[in-house]
């Protein structure tokens, strides 16, 4: 019957049990057969292929690195230029907000109230101007132009507060476009 050793390596078979002896008291011995093992050899090949490929990658992965450290680099530059192009935008819906706000059908009416009281001061203080700077009598050129003045001034004064009176009453529409 064989031993478990002979049927494991049967490459041993043909020691004696001497030689085995020996092979376990002599290292240099049992490196020359452990080597001379057609396993061993075989295994010795393939991690010999396996360190050939993984060089193989490695040169691969070499040639590749600056490519990567391009992509890398790039890629950095164009999250940056996201990120800021991203902030830009931000400053640019407030500054569309700020715009629009100039625009709401409140704050136009809120305008149109304050230009209705500018505009009857404006009105006013020609008035007063005018009847205050009396000490000389007026010629008929700037009693003309005054009234001319005037007339203008109330005219447009009168069309706004129309315009206030119709959007108060709801007459009046935006259009959001």
């Amino acid at each position: 019957m064989a031993t478990p050793l002979l049927a494991e390596f049967p490459e041993l078979a043909h020691l004696s049990r001497e030689d085995l002896e020996d092979l376990l008291a002599d290292p240099t011995y049992f490196q020359a057969i452990f080597h001379s093992l057609d396993r061993v050899k075989e295994l010795y090949t393939s991690q010999a292929e396996l360190g050939l490929a993984n060089e193989t990658i490695a040169q691969n992965n070499l040639t590749l690195q600056q490519q990567l450290y391009n992509f890398r680099s790039e890629t950095k530059d164009s999250f940056d230029e996201a990120k800021r192009l991203e902030g830009r935008w931000k400053e640019l819906e407030k500054e569309q907000r700020d715009v629009y706000q100039r625009y709401t059908p409140q704050f136009l009416l809120m305008r149109l109230k304050h230009s209705i009281t500018a505009q009857d001061d404006a009105s006013e203080a020609l008035a007063s101007s005018f009847v205050s700077g009396t000490d000389t009598p007026a010629t008929n050129s700037e009693i003309d132009d005054f009234v001319k003045e005037f007339k203008k001034l109330r005219r447009t004064y009168h069309k706004r507060v129309m315009w206030a009176e119709k959007w108060g009453k709801g007459d009046v529409m935006w259009r959001e476009d």
